[in-house]
């Protein structure tokens, strides 16, 4: 019997095979999408390596963002499991350092801000990749790069080995769980080989390398003035001393690179790197398959370099890591996503919003409804989940106010209470939508009487919160505090913002806590530009003293510590154009 293989796939070419598996370029049968495809043979009593390509595929899967690799789906058979991801032409940057040397500071601080966001979406979702180093960064020819490997990736806090030595933190030597800032250690260790062509550590052995990594200090002085703060921040020996988190560092990252080298930086560096991954197209694998769109390809999974040796030694790579040698030093790096497998440039979905109005009248009240209504979603169940979430909102604030007619019906003689509930739409997709409902009460002396939000994920129908709109470092205590205060700041109303206190956003000198970042108290909504914060709790009052449903627009720019990159990607995507694929 032949060799297993994933039905739907065309096999195009083989990149590597071992023991326990092979890797493989391959097409889509009916659409023709090239993708990358990881296979790992299944043997009696041989279940370890199959539970390291779950576990890969689990924590791979939960990451999306355009700087790491995207997932497809896991497919798992009698006869063998197989992992699927799409595919795209690109060098890694351990082969672009090797080709090329030092990078220049432009180039390096690109390599650590693209490395660093992807990161960040790892780390929003609880992952630390823990083995960051140049053979996991993939350089398209566009001088962008995405973020790949995560064979030894745990769950932040879990007690695991793994790692390459000459970038370890300190603490993954000393065996202490996994974190963000181990993260951060590595990709600032990258950041000083792209900058000066050599690694901050110089040795050949495990004990050489442990030494230079707890004890010795940090090398500040072989970079340009300028970057050595970051520098010595992100290698700070001990994880506390360190930025939390990528995306700290990144906010830090743009501040040196614009002070030092000004507001074009990053177009110089991007210029650069492209040249530099140009330059080693021919190792590009879609493009020496024939299968590619050329050296300007998008997408993800293909890079250069190697995790293992040539001649059939992948074994490690098929059960754990993810970067396959092929002929001449490229390799193909495939990962998992469990979601159906990628058309090819499919029709762009074309997602509809419209309002229906719905009028309830009884004896005492008489209440007007705007339900929002979303039809176009090519999963009819998505779409079922996403108009139950619409509706079940706006019920839920008109709820309250039909029970206080109950409770409180007119007197004989006088008219109905009347009310609308008003959907405002904040953000419509590709991706999310959020919506803003407010109910107006006609005969309340304020008019208004209050308001509720929702965002919703156009993709599964789930409704999103806070935590999946915002980094886990925002939800703490410090971070609540600096996004009360970032949020007060960005009011047209400067001197009332200055009377309020420090983290209080109108809040009574009550600082917010992560409990009122719920649609109760303070929705969370995004736009096109940012971020809506509305005040929705009943006893929530204006700065200025008074009205309630006060909203602050902050714009993503001043909310790059606080929000997930993948966010920020989804609500400024650009709309699919009527009638084009």
């Amino acid at each position: 019997m032949g060799e297993w293989r994933v039905a739907e796939f065309i096999e195009v070419r083989e990149l590597g095979a071992g023991a326990q598996g092979r890797v493989v370029l391959a097409r889509h049968r009916t659409a023709g999408t090239p993708v990358a495809i990881k296979y790992l043979t299944r043997r009696p009593g041989d279940d370890e390596a199959l539970e390291r390509l779950r576990a890969e595929a689990v924590l791979l899967g939960q990451v999306s963002d355009p700087y790491v690799a995207r997932l497809y789906r896991m497919v798992e058979s009698p006869h063998g499991a197989a992992i699927v991801m799409e595919a795209v032409d690109g060098v890694s940057l351990k082969r672009v350092l090797a080709e090329h040397g030092a990078l220049g500071p432009e180039a390096s601080l690109l390599v650590l801000k693209g490395s660093l966001l992807g990161l960040a979406a790892a780390h929003g979702v609880g992952v630390v990749h823990r083995d960051f180093k140049p053979a996991n960064v993939v350089v398209r020819a566009d001088g962008l790069s995405k973020l790949i490997d995560f064979g030894v990736a745990a769950l932040a806090g879990d007690q695991a080995r793994g790692g390459t030595p000459a970038y370890m933190a300190p603490e993954q030597w000393r065996g202490e769980p996994a974190v963000p800032a181990t993260d951060v250690y590595a990709a600032t260790c990258v950041f000083f080989e792209c900058v000066t062509g050599r690694r901050p550590y110089p040795g050949s052995g495990a004990a050489e390398l442990m030494n230079g990594h707890l004890t010795a200090p940090v090398p500040v002085s072989e970079l340009p003035e300028a970057l050595r703060p970051l520098l010595e921040r992100g290698m700070a020996k001990e994880p506390a001393q360190r930025p939390g988190d990528a995306m700290t560092l990144v906010a830090e990252l743009d501040q040196v690179a614009v002070s030092a080298y000004g507001a074009a930086w990053e177009q110089r560096g991007v210029r650069a790197l492209a040249g530099a991954a140009v330059g080693l197209a021919a190792l590009f694998p879609l493009v020496a398959s024939g299968i590619g769109g050329g050296a300007a390809a998008g997408g993800a999974a293909v890079g250069t370099g190697a995790a293992t040796g040539l001649g059939g030694k992948i074994a490690a790579a098929v059960a754990g890591a993810s970067v396959v040698v092929a002929a001449g030093g490229a390799g193909t790096y495939v990962a998992t996503r469990d979601s159906a497998d990628p058309p090819a440039r499919p029709a762009a979905q074309q997602v509809r919003v419209s309002l229906v109005s719905s009028v309830r009248r009884d004896r005492s009240s008489e209440l007007t409804t705007q339900y929002v209504k979303v039809d176009g979603i090519r999963d009819p169940s998505v779409e079922t989940r996403v108009n139950t979430v619409l509706r079940e909102t706006a019920d839920a604030l008109t709820r309250p106010w039909l029970d206080g007619v109950r409770r409180y019906p007119p007197e004989p003689g006088e008219q109905r209470w009347r009310a609308t509930a008003v959907a405002n739409l904040r953000l419509r997709g590709p991706r999310l939508l959020s919506m803003y409902y407010y109910l107006v009460d006609s005969q309340a002396a304020a008019g208004y009487v209050g308001g509720s939000g929702v965002v919703v994920d156009l993709s599964d129908g789930r409704r999103l919160g806070a935590r999946d709109l915002l980094l886990p470092t925002a939800l703490t205590t410090p971070g609540i505090r600096d996004l009360a205060h970032t949020i007060v700041q960005s009011q047209d109303d400067r001197e009332s913002a200055a009377q309020t206190p420090a983290g209080a956003v109108c809040y009574p000198g009550r600082p917010i806590t992560a409990d009122d970042l719920v649609p109760q108290r303070l929705m969370v909504l995004p736009t096109r530009n940012g971020l809506t914060f509305v005040i929705t709790a009943p006893l929530a009052f204006d700065c200025s003293g008074g009205s309630r449903g006060k909203t602050f627009e902050v714009p993503f720019s001043r909310l790059r510590a606080f929000v997930r990159p993948a966010i920020v990607a989804q609500a400024t995507a650009p709309l699919p154009t009527p009638g084009r694929s």
